[in-house]
Parts: C-alpha cells; sequence; structure tokens
C-alpha cells in the first residue's frame, strides 16, 4: 500500500480524489494548505500537490519538497497548455495532471512514478564517463567522487540516455519508457526533466557536456 499526500485547497475535489484513491488501494492524507502539506512529508511515498494553494504556492511547496529529498511529485494543474506547466516541472515535479481530473488517469501517473522509484537496476557494473560515474547496481550517480542527488525520474532518464550511448532518443522514445506515457505525451515532461539532470550533473548546463539536444528530435548521451 503507497502512502500519498494530497494537497488540495479545494474541498470538493479533495474529497472526491482521497476517496477514489483510497478505493484504489492507496492509503490517503489530503491536507488544504502547502504549510500542511510540509508538515507531513515524512510519512509520504508520493505527493500529489495542487499548484494554486493558498498561502505558500504549490510553487514553492514543489521547490521546498525537491531542495529537502527525492520524493515524487506530481502535481495537479487547472490548464495543460500554459506557463504554470513548465514553471511547476522546473520547480522539481515529476508528472502533472490536468483539471478536472479523472481519478483513473491519476491512479495510473501515481503506480508509474512509485514504479521508477522502486525499479531495480538494469545491469549490474560501474560506468565511467569522464568525471561522472553510473552504478546501475546501487543506483547512484556521482560526480567527481561526490554523490548527485536525482529524483527517481532524473535517475530514469538519466539511466534510459546512457544505456545507449550515442544513439538518439526522440522525445516520444523517452515518454513511453519513462514516464509511461504513450501517443500525444507531453514532450516538456521530457525537456524540463533534461534541464534539471544538466543542472546536476554538468559543470555548465549551458553547454552540456554529456547529454546533447538533437533539435527537432530528442537527445543524446555521449561525452563530448
Amino acid at each position: 500500500m503507497s502512502r500519498v499526500l494530497l494537497i488540495e485547497d479545494d474541498q470538493g475535489v479533495r474529497d472526491g480524489l482521497r476517496l477514489a484513491l483510497t478505493r484504489q488501494g492507496h492509503a490517503v492524507r489530503a491536507v488544504e494548505s502547502g504549510e500542511q502539506g510540509l508538515a507531513e512529508l515524512a510519512d509520504a511515498d508520493v505527493v500529489v500537490l495542487d499548484l494554486m494553494l493558498p498561502g505558500i504556492d504549490g510553487f514553492e511547496v514543489c521547490r521546498r519538497i525537491r531542495a529537502a529529498g527525492n520524493l515524487p511529485i506530481i502535481m495537479l494543474t487547472a490548464r495543460g497548455d500554459d506557463m504554470d506547466v513548465v514553471a511547476g516541472l522546473e520547480a522539481g515535479a515529476d508528472d502533472y495532471v490536468v483539471k478536472p481530473v479523472q481519478p483513473r488517469v491519476l491512479e495510473a501517473r501515481i503506480r508509474a512514478v512509485l514504479r521508477r522509484t522502486d525499479e531495480p537496476a538494469q545491469r549490474t557494473d560501474v560506468e565511467q564517463y569522464g568525471d561522472l560515474t553510473l552504478d546501475r547496481a546501487s543506483l547512484v550517480v556521482s560526480r567527481n567522487g561526490e554523490q548527485v542527488g536525482l529524483a527517481p525520474t532524473e535517475l530514469r532518464l538519466l539511466l534510459e540516455l546512457s544505456s545507449a550511448p550515442g544513439r538518439v532518443l526522440s522525445r516520444q522514445q523517452l515518454l513511453e519508457s519513462v514516464w509511461e506515457h504513450g501517443y500525444l505525451g507531453d514532450s516538456r515532461l521530457v525537456d524540463a526533466c533534461v534541464q534539471r539532470v544538466r543542472s546536476k550533473i554538468e559543470a555548465d548546463p549551458a553547454r552540456p557536456h554529456y547529454i546533447q539536444t538533437v533539435r527537432g528530435f530528442g537527445y543524446r548521451f555521449g561525452p563530448l
């Protein structure tokens, strides 16, 4: 049973999602403010976070959660085509669902992000690329001997890209393999996650050494 922390100020939405997710077998703790949510993080496996909260808004809550650790975050947004989505992803969210929320969609996203958290390593070897070390057995990434803190989705993305150095992977391929999103997935998920990974493994994220953009198609892992 996974422990879901739901942070949503609309009581109707909060109660409806709590009931639906409970019926799906999750243990749900539902709170109405960012302040309450931040106090409950220790008892959560995944956070479902509304962006438009009173007091501390969802963007700031997301940043604080990500600064404190790698707890998976799925954000709720009222629109799917505006800058709120990009801002939320850049703040550290792993995925998002557009309101009005379909509980079956949210539940599928929760299970997907938890699988990324719990998934075993693909291989058991340690790979060295310049100052970057990928230990697939222990799921540890280090740079210059210092461990790099990657959220589960960020780690999965890096492992997927590095599984075949030099091969270009399209955004759609990455959406399917990392996020488990099918046709017409949102490529902004990929782009924002790549930016976050670059900020942690690259000496100069603006001039990436490890993750190269192939314009109009996708990304390639391969040290320059």
